[in-house]
């Protein structure tokens, strides 16, 4: 079996200094072995290309040709990103992510929705604060904050911070994803628990699940 290997590393300054570059080379290669990579691709992604992926388009192109199989480290961040599942759902090719072996295309899709779906409900919720506040402000005759922080630019850069943040518990989206993709409605929390820790899942605090913790991902779903 051929595989393409894909790695992706979000600024120029990673990819100069091969900080996180190296570690995902070293997870492909210990999941498959060397022989079998007929390419490795590598895309340095900035904050103002992450639409536009030649190299993973490239690398897709190398898979439809070879009848290969693309190979990436961490489902994770990728799957959080709509072109790399836009790209991926489009073009038919298999993968295989080493972080989550038993992921496919459904769990990809999944993780792609419900990180858009926190994202527009955290940004209801910022704009539904401020407006309240406003309000509070207004009946005793004063303004919200700093006029200056009361830009768009402003707002955006805050709301981008606070998903930032949000998105970098992979353990809890990785975790809602499965669970997602189960018959979790016909399963008991108990039981849920025991398949997420059987397959290595954790916590957002990094420890095994219990029935109330899987309940409060469920209800997050």
């Amino acid at each position: 079996m051929k595989y393409v290997a894909y790695y992706r590393v979000s600024t120029k300054k990673q990819g100069e200094s091969q900080l996180g570059l190296k570690a995902q080379e070293q997870a492909v290669k210990r999941y498959v072995a060397p022989n079998d990579i007929f390419q490795e691709f590598t895309e340095i992604e900035t904050g103002t290309n992450k639409k536009n992926r030649p190299i993973l388009k490239e690398a897709l192109d190398v898979c439809k040709e070879q009848g290969a199989i693309l190979v990436i480290a961490k489902l994770d961040r990728l799957a959080r990103n709509v072109a790399f599942v836009s790209e991926l759902m489009d073009s038919g090719v298999k993968f295989k992510a080493v972080d989550m072996p038993e992921a496919n295309e459904l769990t990809i899709h999944i993780m792609s929705a419900i990180a858009q779906h926190e994202a527009k409900v955290i940004s209801t919720r910022i704009k539904d604060a401020l407006a309240v506040k406003k309000e509070e402000l207004a009946l005793i005759g004063k303004k919200l904050g700093n006029p200056k922080n009361l830009t768009s630019e402003a707002r955006l850069q805050g709301l981008d911070t606070i998903l930032k943040n949000r998105r970098s518990n992979e353990n809890r989206v990785r975790a809602i994803a499965y669970i997602k993709g189960i018959d979790y409605d016909k399963m008991k929390l108990r039981e849920i628990a025991e398949r997420l820790n059987s397959n290595k899942f954790k916590t957002s605090n990094n420890k095994e699940f219990t029935p109330t913790q899987v309940s409060r991902l469920i209800k997050a779903l």
